[in-house]
């Protein structure tokens, strides 16, 4: 056994297993055995069924936490001290949990699918048969870049995701652009690594369901995060500073780098939680540069709502012409439900067109990444395609 896993990473077997055994002073055997004893967790079966192990002697309890369906669940122990259970079968989806061992909290530390940032939790795929769209599949993949750029707005250095489809690198065209906010308690990753949405563009693209689009994904948290802030008091000074950032510093930025089309009627901003709000403000602030705009679960603008968005009250025939797409989603056990129920009453009583829907679900990525996916075909269908969308266009 060793001796192949030495063979893989370029040494000549024999001898550098031998190597290896002398300058750590065990035999093979025992090498083989420490390879065997290594924990496998989670361990995803195929009929959907998922075994947690974790090792942990001195424990008098150990539970796996926060599986979305599922009640907390008790590990059994066996001799050696380590625990396990198998659970499910769960249906296809993307999972975040916990260890809970005697109380305390702990992610999963034989798994390296980690959700990060401000509540980490271990993650888990029990992927779809058929695939579904958040899925890694064998379709043609786009690019993911990271830039670093000096913000003025902020008066700091930022971090912003770029998602390119597939074919950008070898076409002239231009594209449809999306700008895509996380929420609270994330960074600038968190669309890519937790919300998929490079896979759900990829599929969705190699479907003919929307035309190539790029997404950019920045940093929601100009204003320095203070945990101990009351939220919509940092939320406030947050938006304006994301407001100026947004429309100053990264749009210019992307359209001198990327072939984004700088038409209002192909560019779009959509968010989550914090996000959808900054989305819902700084899009409906700006319909000059938006004509699509999406608020996911949104911590909606409220209070004195005439005041943010006096130009919709000034002028709602105006905002109506402006407003290609207004798309507003809440999970009917989201704890920002009544929230998003007060705005939507407020765009009515504005008569402002939108769409708003209520689904399923809470306030999870599980909801998050199908309002993504329904957004981009609402925003930028493939059946919708213009000539200029053609490849054989330049821009």
């Amino acid at each position: 056994m060793m001796q192949k896993i030495l063979r893989k990473v370029g040494f000549p077997g024999k001898m550098a297993a031998f190597c290896f055994v002398c300058c750590w002073g065990i035999s093979m055997n025992q090498v083989d055995e420490i390879i065997a004893q290594q924990l496998v967790s989670p361990q995803v079966h195929d009929d959907g069924r998922v075994t947690f192990r974790v090792r942990a002697p001195q424990a008098e309890t150990v539970k796996v936490v926060g599986i979305h369906g599922v009640a907390d669940t008790e590990l059994e122990q066996d001799a050696r001290g380590t625990w396990s259970k198998t659970i499910g079968p769960l249906p296809a989806e993307r999972y975040s949990y916990t260890f809970r061992i005697d109380g305390v909290e702990t992610l999963d530390l034989h798994n390296r699918d980690v959700k990060g940032w401000l509540t980490c939790a271990s993650q888990f795929e029990i992927p779809g048969k058929p695939a579904l769209l958040h899925e890694q599949t064998d379709v043609p993949h786009g690019t993911v870049s990271h830039h670093i750029y000096s913000s003025k707005s902020a008066k700091c250095q930022r971090g912003v995701f770029v998602y390119t489809p597939p074919g950008y690198s070898q076409s002239k065209r231009t594209y449809p652009v999306l700008y895509l906010l996380h929420g609270y308690g994330d960074d600038e990753s968190a669309w890519q690594r937790v919300g998929r949405a490079p896979f759900i563009a990829d599929n969705l693209i190699a479907q003919s369901k929307i035309v190539p689009t790029i997404i950019v994904m920045p940093y929601g948290h100009p204003v320095a995060l203070d945990v101990r802030t009351r939220f919509d008091d940092y939320a406030t000074r947050n938006l304006n500073v994301m407001e100026a950032d947004l429309c100053t510093d990264l749009m210019p930025l992307i359209e001198s780098q990327y072939r984004v089309s700088n038409s209002r009627e192909k560019t779009a901003i959509a968010g989550l939680s914090m996000g959808g709000g900054q989305s819902l403000a700084i899009g409906l602030r700006h319909l000059d540069r938006f004509s699509r705009i999406g608020g996911f679960s949104s911590a909606c603008p409220q209070g004195d709502i005439a005041a943010q968005l006096s130009g919709l009250v000034k002028d709602p025939g105006r905002a109506n012409e402006q407003i290609d797409l207004l798309w507003i989603a809440c999970g009917k056990d989201d704890f920002l439900l009544e929230r998003n129920r007060r705005f939507v009453a407020w765009l009515k009583d504005t008569n402002i067109q939108h769409a708003y829907e209520e689904t399923a679900g809470d306030h999870d990525w599980m909801v998050w990444r199908k309002y993504l996916a329904e957004f981009l075909e609402l925003s930028f269908p493939a059946a919708a395609a213009s000539p200029i969308d053609d490849d054989s266009q330049s821009g």
